[in-house]
């Protein structure tokens, strides 16, 4: 039997010219090599504007025109303003030596990029290149009347930071002795696979665990040390599109440092897919620069004249769910959802009518069984649950924050850093002892950023230390709640995170009882020395 549709039939001739460019040239599926990541994106443009197949836009337009894909994408995204298009080249980005402030601001922008940054709980930050710590001098400081004040200031809690790390090893290697995780009963030695105790295998896997799980735990103790003009790498992978918008923002900062940062990111993409990015800073970038001050202007004075008499609120709560839905709305939403994917030919507002007429025990059924059959917290909830939402005010320290941001499907708003709040000091800063240098430290931080943002005061950030409380809200719905609350309470995380979302569980689950027992992986436990459990899986796998 022929079949209706047969595979294009290209010349010996057109497969030499096909092969360096295309996976194979006689399957309806096929990747694209072409060298030029410009080109591998205008033929996906392309595709969607014609009727013929990729390979024969190739040899008809691209073959004789080696310019081809730049034509096509300034055609299309400056003539037509296809901005779409743009999402189709993408470029892998290195940014070093920039401080937590810019890659914070750089993060903000959730679509379409991808970042990967230096960990403060891997590597520690108390190495000096030519004799400085490595923070971030922002020039508008370093030209004004508080430049020694600033330096001083950082270079005080970088000093406090690194004075301690080897006795805050010691100490806390002391306070959890090895024996109390590894030898303490005979499951431990069957979790990481040691035949005997004895062995020199068993010995070196044990102190390997041991002593990583020791580094972590000093590091994320000392963190809240570290101010946020602190240097870190960022890697950025992501689409033009993405970029151009990330660039946009970027010139029109207020802060020196990211907009030098925009100069040199807009000129490496450039060498990797120009004509994705170029609208970022010409007449059309420009514009909407402007767009992006002018309205930062505008509400900035509105702000100052509606807010000024409102006072500091002292003591908040840590953890605040302001919005949220009816629990009986929240179980119709979402059981309505679930049901509506096999419904035939009915509308949700049917079916929701429907839901609301059931006994509370049929709806709980069908939520249940939407969640059932979940083995480990990698089975994400399906779509139903983005149905109910929750807003939450958080007051968590800078570091903390940081680590709650990478969440990207939630709305995240969040002020100046400021000292204006406190600051929270770990529990073993009091054991060890070192609690007067700690406030000595952050008092410090705050005498700068006090003066400092008088005059600068988006340039006062700099000098914050990640110890200082922040306040910031997120809207977040169910399906990412349950992903972010079963991901940050595994052991093995940071104390400071695993506190936080174990109370965003508490209360999502005292308004939804319900739903809240689809989220089957909470551990609401506390954990002494947190990595643990990480480290001793990476041994298993290491030797298993």
């Amino acid at each position: 039997m022929v079949p209706i549709f047969t595979y294009e039939r290209f010349s010996e001739k057109e497969k030499l010219l096909l092969n360096s460019h295309f996976s194979n040239t006689d399957k309806s599926v096929f990747a694209i090599i072409t060298p030029k990541q410009v080109d591998r994106g205008a033929l996906m443009s392309r595709y969607s504007r014609t009727d013929k197949t990729m390979r024969r836009i190739f040899i008809d337009e691209f073959v004789n025109n080696p310019n081809r894909g730049g034509e096509f994408y300034n055609k299309i995204l400056l003539e037509y303003g296809d901005d779409s298009v743009s999402e189709l080249g993408d470029a892998q980005i290195a940014v070093e030596w920039l401080s937590n402030i810019a890659a914070k601001k750089i993060e903000d922008h959730r679509i379409g990029l991808s970042y990967l940054e230096k960990s403060s709980r891997y590597i520690a930050f108390d190495q000096k290149i030519n004799g400085r710590y490595k923070y971030h001098l922002e020039k508008d400081i370093m030209s004004s009347s508080y430049a020694d004040l600033y330096k001083e200031a950082c270079d005080c809690s970088f000093d406090t930071y690194s004075k301690n790390i080897l006795q805050m090893q010691k100490f806390i290697s002391e306070s959890e002795p090895i024996d109390k995780f590894l030898f303490f009963d005979a499951e431990s030695r069957r979790d990481l696979c040691y035949s005997s105790l004895k062995s020199d295998k068993s010995i070196e896997s044990a102190n390997r665990i041991y002593h990583a799980a020791i580094k972590a735990k000093t590091l994320d103790v000392l963190r809240g040390l570290l101010p946020a003009s602190t240097l870190t790498n960022l890697g950025i992978a992501g689409n033009g599109r993405a970029y151009e918008y990330l660039l946009s923002t970027m010139f029109a900062s207020d802060l020196k440092e990211i907009r030098s940062i925009a100069d040199l990111l807009y000129s490496e993409i450039s060498t990797v897919i120009p004509s994705f990015i170029k609208r970022s800073n010409d007449r059309h970038g420009k514009s909407f620069q402007l767009y992006v001050t002018d309205t930062k202007k505008a509400i900035l004075e509105l702000s100052q004249n509606y807010l000024k008499n409102i006072k500091l609120e002292k003591n908040p709560e840590f953890v605040k769910l302001l919005n949220f839905d009816d629990n009986f709305d929240a179980e119709v939403k979402v059981s309505s959802a679930i049901l509506y994917e096999y419904a035939v030919g009915q509308s949700l507002e049917n079916i929701m009518k429907y839901v609301r007429s059931l006994e509370p025990k049929q709806r709980h059924k069908i939520i249940s069984e939407y969640t059932k059959f979940r083995t480990n917290r990698r089975h994400r909830p399906g779509r139903a649950f983005e149905m109910v939402e929750y807003t939450f005010e958080l007051f968590t320290n800078f570091g903390m924050f940081r680590d709650l941001h990478r969440h990207r499907l939630l709305t995240l708003e969040r002020q100046f850093l400021s000292t204006k709040h406190g600051y929270d000091v770990p529990i073993e800063i009091f054991d060890l002892g070192i609690i007067k240098d700690f406030k000595d430290c952050m008092y410090k931080s705050n005498e700068a950023c006090v003066l400092i943002s008088n005059k600068l005061p988006e340039q006062a950030q700099y000098v914050v230390n990640f110890a200082y409380r922040y306040p910031y809200f997120v809207k977040i719905n169910l399906r990412e709640a349950t992903h972010m609350i079963e991901l940050r309470t595994v052991p093995q995380g940071h104390s400071d995170y695993r506190s936080v979302c174990q109370k965003i569980y508490r209360q999502i689950r005292n308004v939804h009882p319900v739903l809240a027992k689809g989220i089957h992986f909470v551990d609401l436990n506390t954990n002494e020395l947190e990595r643990f459990t990480e480290e001793k899986n990476k041994e298993r796998k290491r030797y298993g």
